[in-house]
């Protein structure tokens, strides 16, 4: 019996996805959402490590980018090199997906509008990482999914879960053998998962940079604020991080892909989400 337990515990396998979402309407671009993938298998290095990194640079307060600024600037990049790190080993996956507002959907109902929040959300976790090229073997895999807390009715947070748990129905998640405890899928406190921490730096970041705050000017002065040129900076450190995986990387566009599985196995990837039916408005672009 005690055989079978280990045999079996080397047989199961996690993936554990933290989503978040940044601003909702943003100058140019809106309706940001980021995911951190961690597999079972790196847990442990992944949180030791960003753990290590955060005790070494001192920091005992919640980490996230509207705290960046000239003072904790070189703290912040050095939390970026080890996120990026464990990026780069394929430690971790990362998944940023955002809307362009030139490009305006039409044709839907009241309904969309209600639940554009869910609905986005919904496409982003199911579509982002590639999940369905995930798992070419023939074991099962668990998902455990920790969504930053959701701020929208009891009711509507739990229809999403329940959408959430309904994946693993679908035929390409079926053939992938991904499997969706309930138990599995809740919302979490960011204050206590790092990678969740980590990740709202690069997505705040990338929102930064995509809607021009990083040439902000505070009213009445000339000059930009030594705290968006602190964000500039970190925002070109990141950059360069995933240039380094990604040479002709473009912030406002889809990643490229030579292949479909290209959706799982890049570690970084960004998603332009754009709606099947959309009419271009030129007054919205930059």
């Amino acid at each position: 019996m005690k055989q079978l337990q280990v045999e079996m515990i080397k047989i199961s396998r996690e993936y554990i996805i933290w989503c978040d979402e940044s601003i909702k309407k943003g100058e140019f671009y809106s309706n940001f959402y980021g995911g951190v993938l961690v597999r079972s298998s790196d847990l442990e290095e992944v949180l030791n490590r960003l753990t290590a990194v955060t005790k070494e640079i001192a920091i005992t307060e919640e980490i996230k980018w509207q705290k960046v600024d000239s003072v904790k600037l070189p703290a912040f990049i050095r939390l970026m090199d080890v996120f990026f790190e464990l990026v780069k080993a394929d430690k971790i996956k990362v998944r940023i997906m955002f809307t362009k507002n030139a490009f305006v959907p039409v044709g839907l109902r009241s309904e969309h509008h209600d639940n554009e929040y869910f609905l986005l959300y919904y496409q982003f976790f199911k579509n982002a990482f590639g999940l369905k090229y995930s798992n070419p073997t023939d074991n099962v895999v668990d998902i455990r999914a920790y969504f930053d807390y959701m701020p929208d009715t009891i009711s509507k947070r739990q229809q999403f879960k329940e959408y959430i748990k309904g994946l693993e129905s679908l035929r390409d998640f079926q053939k992938a053998k991904l499997r969706f405890k309930k138990e599995n899928i809740t919302e979490i406190d960011s204050k206590k998962h790092l990678p969740l921490q980590f990740l709202d730096v690069v997505l705040g970041a990338m929102q930064f940079k995509l809607n021009n705050k990083d040439k902000e000017k505070p009213l009445g002065a000339t000059k930009r604020g030594k705290r968006t040129i602190a964000k500039e900076k970190l925002y070109k450190h990141i950059n360069l991080k995933i240039r380094e995986l990604r040479p002709h990387f473009n912030i406002g566009i889809n990643t490229g892909t030579e292949t479909m599985e290209d959706r799982w196995s890049h570690p970084y990837r960004h998603w332009l989400f754009k709606a099947g039916n959309t009419e271009t408005d030129i007054t919205k672009f930059k």
